[in-house]
């Protein structure tokens, strides 16, 4: 029997303590009977909900019993032409770099003014210590 497929607006509505399913690796897994048993706790399964947890399972590491333990909890397979795409943010480019040019060439300014100011005030202080 082929394995049901789910869509990703399906699975996302199972997103609380009773009622809990996450997407890894392709497949969508019903977690609910293991939320008080998991090892990190029910809060770090709830926080995967709504999204590919793919990466969040293998950045932990789980061990290769964990891996057989979640086959249990198997429900199907997830219509991925659903899945939202990973979009990231880039700021527009030319506001960026005419802020880092004003920062840079604003402190530019002040290397070289500093120190000057720096002697010009030894030199006025020495003068008027001499004149006393």
């Amino acid at each position: 029997m082929a394995p049901k497929v789910h869509t990703f607006e399906e699975v996302a509505r199972h997103n609380k303590k009773e009622d809990c399913w996450l997407i890894i690796s392709g497949k969508v897994y019903n977690v609910t009977p293991f939320l008080e048993e998991h090892p990190g706790g029910d809060e770090v399964l709830l926080t995967s909900t709504e999204k590919d947890a793919t990466n969040d399972f293998e950045d932990v590491g789980h061990s290769d019993d964990a891996k057989v333990t979640m086959q249990q909890f198997y429900v199907g397979e997830i219509d991925e032409s659903t899945l939202p795409s990973n979009k990231k943010y880039t700021p527009p480019p030319t506001a960026a770099s005419t802020a880092n040019r004003d920062s840079g060439s604003s402190s530019k300014i002040l290397l070289f003014i500093l120190p000057l100011l720096i002697l010009g005030l030894a030199i006025v202080l020495r003068l008027y210590s001499k004149k006393e």
